[in-house]
């Protein structure tokens, strides 16, 4: 597998890089596992620009972001999953967002957290893509 980090240019630091993405996993992967039926989070650290957060939503579909907060997207800053792990926070900024939709929640991101498209394949293997 080959990955490549793309680097912010000068005349647009206000957004989240665009990276291949390319994660496959069965169900049964430990990590996935704690995932539970509805409100769970795990990170999953080497895909995308700053590692992946995947997580079942409250309504207990699934849904995949970067970690990478939206707010001064060039420090690369790695958003960590709350307590309750329906929220994740910046820990350079102090920004929040839901883990239901990426959106912001708390300032001074404006921006929701770059998500991925994702994939429940024959009940068994879950793949997450751009």
């Amino acid at each position: 597998m080959m990955m490549g980090l793309l680097g912010c240019g000068k005349g647009d630091q206000s957004y989240i890089p665009s990276v291949a993405v390319n994660f496959q996993a069965p169900l049964t992967d430990p990590r996935l596992n704690r995932l539970g039926s509805a409100g769970g989070a795990v990170i999953v650290n080497g895909y995308g620009v700053a590692g992946l957060i995947i997580c079942r939503t409250p309504s207990g579909g699934w849904a995949a972001y970067d970690r990478c907060s939206s707010y001064q997207p060039e420090k690369r800053c790695a958003v960590n999953i709350d307590d309750t792990g329906l929220t994740a926070t910046d820990p350079c900024s102090g920004s929040k967002f839901l883990l239901s939709d990426g959106s912001p929640v708390k300032a001074p991101a404006t921006r929701s957290l770059r998500s991925y498209s994702i994939y429940i394949q024959n009940g068994l293997y879950l793949s997450v893509s751009n």
